[in-house]
């Protein structure tokens, strides 16, 4: 199976809020948010069961969801795609406000909200289908919504781990530690690219964050998704 083929399917880019047992926000991004219904206005989400988010959703029973924008950032996504509300606070250095009923959402980079409560749930496996009346809408911005595939093609960005999207498994392999040229090669393309003044980058071969640096400190860590130096690959710019 080429798992390629689904990043045709027309998808946007959302974050998904919600407030845990002790009040505290929580938000995961996701692809997966979608209008199922008019009347009444329902909406259906599909999130993880591993994600903290979901067990917030599950015990507030309801969620919130910003409508990311083009202007956001993979700083803005790595934190909420890549990184887990168990391990930080992802709403601390972010724009944010809470609607009515307390669910967050962030005021710059996108352009709307919504509020839904939860009515429904199915158990698909690795996630669960939340599905529920929307209680609330409001437009936020007029910038072009983030789609899945502006996030692959513009952005470089790839799907994290629990992501119904996610192309690992058995049909794809694992990502490597980059490997290491043989020296007398390397060297040799080395001199060549200095003399023609080229530029190099690396890659995050887990979430596609690009840095443009001839070398990477060996203590580097990926400022998106928090892996080091070995899960970095680098190439020559254009």
């Amino acid at each position: 199976m080429d798992r390629k083929a689904f990043r045709k399917l027309s998808y946007g880019l959302f974050l998904i809020t919600a407030a845990d047992c002790g009040g505290r926000k929580v938000g995961c991004v996701v692809n997966t948010f979608q209008q199922v219904a008019s009347d009444p206005v329902m909406a259906s989400v599909s999130l993880h069961k591993d994600n903290a988010t979901t067990e917030a959703v599950r015990s507030c029973g309801r969620f919130g969801v910003t409508v990311l924008s083009q202007s956001a950032d993979m700083q803005l996504i790595g934190t909420f795609g890549f990184k887990s509300s168990r391990d930080i606070d992802k709403f601390a250095e972010v724009q944010h406000a809470v609607d009515d009923r307390q669910m967050a959402y962030i005021t710059e980079h996108s352009n709307a909200r919504f509020c839904v409560k939860v009515m429904h749930q199915l158990d698909l496996g690795s996630h669960i289908l939340f599905v529920g009346v929307v209680e609330d809408a409001a437009v936020l911005g007029d910038e072009p919504s983030m789609t899945y595939d502006y996030y692959h093609s513009e952005l470089r960005g790839k799907a994290p781990k629990n992501a119904v999207s996610y192309e690992g498994g058995t049909d794809a392999a694992a990502p490597q530690p980059a490997a290491a040229a043989e020296p007398m090669a390397e060297a040799a393309t080395e001199a060549e690219a200095a003399s023609a003044g080229a530029r190099y980058g690396w890659r995050c071969l887990i979430c596609g964050f690009v840095i443009e640096t001839d070398e990477l400190p060996d203590d580097f860590v990926c400022p998106v998704c928090g892996v080091g130096k070995d899960m970095f690959e680098r190439f020559l710019l254009d």
